[in-house]
C-alpha cells in the first residue's frame, strides 16, 4: 500500500468535517435551565459580574477558555498566506488543546497584520478567555505583540511558536546528554536560526544555567560587533558566546557539543558536524525537511539527533508542550508565563522519558499523559490549585 492509499486526502477530510471543533452545551434546555441560565435569572449573573468582574473567572467561560490568534503571516513553512490559510492550523491547534487538555480553544485570525492593530483586536476580546496563545506571527513583531499584550492583559500571553518550541527543546537536550554523558550546563550549545524560536531557546539556555551558547543567523555569529542586528537582535547580542566569538555558523560549530538548528534546509551540512566535539548532539528541526538529514549527520559522527518529523526518532514537537502548559496556568490562574514556569514544564517532560536512549528522548507526541504532567508541573512552580 503506497503512502498515499493509507492517509485520508487532507481537503476532503477538511470538507467532510466541516470544521475542527464545534460548540457544545453544557445544560439541557428545559424550562428550569432557561429561566436560570437565560433569561431572567441571566440578568443577576451580568449585574453581578459588572460590579464584581474578578467573578468571571467563576462564573463564565473564562476559567477554561484560551484564544488561538494569528494573522496568518508566518504559517508553517507556507509563509505569509493570511488569515483563511492560518485558519485550519488554527482550528487544528484548537482540537488538539480540547482532546489533550480539556481546554475549550478558540481559533480567531485577524484580517491585520499591523501591529497595532493585532494588539487592539486582542485586547479587546481578551475579556472572554483565561489565556491567550499567539501562533504564526512573523517576527520581529510577534516579540512586540507578546510583550506589550502581556503588561496590558491580566492573563498569560504566550506566542507559541518563541516559548513552546524551546520548552520541548530544551527537554530533548537535558536528555541528550545524559545519553552522551556530558554536563549539560557545562556545555558549548550552537543555535542556528535567530528568529522565534532560536532567539526563545537562546534565553531558556541562559535561564537553565547554560553560558555558552552562541546564536547564529544566515548572515553569522549574532555579536555585538555587527552593525545589521534589528533592535531585538542586538539585544540578544549580548548574551550567550562568552568567547566573543565572530564569524559564520561554521565558527560557532567547531568544538560546540550541540547544535540545534530552527532555520532552513541545508543550513547545517555534514563537514561542519564532524568539526564538532566527540559525540554531539544534533537537532535539526526545520520541516519538512531537515537543515541536515539524520543519516547525514550520523554518517558526521552525530550521537544523538533530533527533528520536527514524525518519521524520525526523537520528534522535538511543541505539541508535548503547549496543551499541558495552558492547562496549569488556566487551573492556576496565573497572569503570565514566568521563566521558572517554562524551566520546570521542560525538566517535567524529560523526566517522562526516565531511561533515555540515543533513540529515545522525548515522550510520543500521542502520549495523554504529557500534558496532565506538565500542567502539574505548572502548579508546583504556581503553589496554587483550581
Amino acid at each position: 500500500m503506497t503512502n498515499a492509499q493509507s492517509h485520508p486526502d487532507p481537503i476532503e477530510a477538511h470538507r467532510r468535517l466541516g470544521g475542527k471543533i464545534a460548540v457544545q452545551a453544557k445544560a439541557e434546555l428545559t424550562a428550569e435551565a432557561l429561566a436560570a441560565l437565560y433569561t431572567p435569572g441571566v440578568g443577576q449573573a451580568s449585574s453581578y459580574l459588572a460590579e464584581h468582574p474578578e467573578a468571571a473567572r467563576e462564573l463564565t467561560i473564562k476559567r477554561n477558555s484560551l484564544a488561538v490568534i494569528s494573522d496568518g503571516s508566518a504559517v508553517l513553512g507556507l509563509g505569509n498566506i493570511g488569515p483563511y490559510g492560518a485558519l485550519p492550523v488554527m482550528e487544528g491547534k484548537a482540537m488538539l488543546f480540547k482532546q489533550l487538555a480539556d481546554i475549550d480553544a478558540w481559533p480567531l485570525v485577524l484580517d491585520t497584520q499591523d501591529t497595532e492593530g493585532i494588539i487592539a483586536a486582542v485586547k479587546a476580546v481578551a475579556p472572554v478567555f483565561g489565556a491567550i496563545n499567539l501562533e504564526d506571527i512573523a517576527a520581529p513583531a510577534c516579540y512586540e505583540i507578546e510583550e506589550r499584550l502581556q503588561e496590558a492583559l491580566d492573563i498569560p500571553v504566550m506566542h507559541d511558536d518563541q516559548h513552546a518550541t524551546a520548552i520541548i527543546a530544551l527537554a530533548g537536550l537535558i536528555n541528550a546528554f545524559k545519553v552522551v554523558g556530558k554536563d549539560l550546563r557545562a556545555a558549548r550549545v550552537v543555535i542556528v536560526g535567530a528568529g522565534a524560536a532560536g532567539s526563545a531557546l537562546l534565553r531558556l539556555l541562559l535561564d537553565y544555567g547554560l553560558s555558552d551558547v552562541v546564536l547564529t543567523d544566515s548572515r553569522g555569529i549574532v555579536e555585538p560587533s555587527r552593525t545589521n542586528l534589528d533592535p531585538y537582535k542586538q539585544q540578544w547580542a549580548r548574551l550567550g558566546n562568552p568567547r566573543h566569538l565572530t564569524g559564520d555558523a561554521g565558527v560557532a560549530l567547531r568544538g560546540a557539543d550541540a547544535v540545534v538548528a530552527v532555520s532552513v534546509p541545508g543550513a547545517v551540512t555534514a563537514a561542519q558536524v564532524k568539526t564538532m566535539a566527540k559525540d554531539p548532539v544534533v537537532f535539526a528541526l526545520a520541516n519538512p525537511t531537515p537543515e541536515i538529514m539524520p543519516e547525514d549527520a550520523k554518517a558526521a559522527g552525530a550521537a544523538v539527533i533530533a527533528t520536527g518529523r514524525s518519521d524520525f526518532p526523537n520528534q522535538i514537537n511543541n505539541v508535548l508542550v503547549f496543551p499541558g502548559i495552558f492547562r496549569g496556568m488556566l487551573d492556576s490562574g496565573v497572569r503570565e508565563v514566568t521563566p521558572a514556569i517554562k524551566l520546570r514544564a521542560a525538566q517535567a517532560l524529560a523526566g517522562l522519558v526516565p531511561h533515555p536512549t540515543a533513540g529515545r528522548i522525548v515522550p510520543s507526541a500521542l502520549d495523554r499523559e504529557v500534558a496532565l504532567a506538565v500542567a502539574a508541573a505548572v502548579q508546583e512552580v504556581t503553589g496554587a490549585k483550581a
